[in-house]
């Protein structure tokens, strides 16, 4: 049985900022692996099947748009308990409401540019995951300080 996964993307304000080495570096500090990366201009369909549970919603143009504008780092990351966990790495949607200590907490002030997407349950992480990599371009590989990192 493999390890959870989620869908992790750094949005155009992040990459652009230059957050990406401090984004990564929560994630792997916190201990867990990334299978699949790349920086991507997502198109507009691709944008649009993303967003697209919020498709009847006034803001969901604005949202393709934004996403569309700049280059976006698309990550897979695995572990136990990695998508509650990356939740609360990421903290809560409105930067001026996330704690201090988590990304948005800390790298956000505007709901509109708040850096990062991360999926919110399993079926949200599966489609996501699908919807933004080939099955190819995920790695299934074992960090040489597995021991250390999760005890069997």
């Amino acid at each position: 049985m493999s390890a959870e996964r989620t869908f992790i993307a750094i949005k155009p304000d992040g990459v652009q900022r230059g957050l990406v080495g401090e984004i990564l570096g929560r994630f792997e500090r916190k201990g867990f692996k990334l299978v699949g990366l790349k920086q991507l201009i997502a198109s507009r369909e691709l944008a649009e099947q993303h967003y697209g549970v919020h498709k009847e919603r006034p803001f969901f143009s604005g949202l393709v748009d934004f996403i569309t504008s700049g280059p976006v780092v698309a990550m897979v990351w695995e572990g136990d308990g990695v998508i509650a966990s990356a939740r609360k790495l990421i903290g809560a949607t409105k930067p001026l409401e996330a704690e201090p200590g988590t990304i948005r907490g800390d790298l956000a002030v505007n709901i509109g540019r708040n850096v990062i997407h991360g999926s919110d349950a399993a079926e949200t992480a599966a489609f996501e995951i699908g919807l933004w990599f080939q099955p190819s371009e995920l790695n299934d590989w074992s960090p040489s300080d597995q021991a250390w990192r999760v005890e069997d």
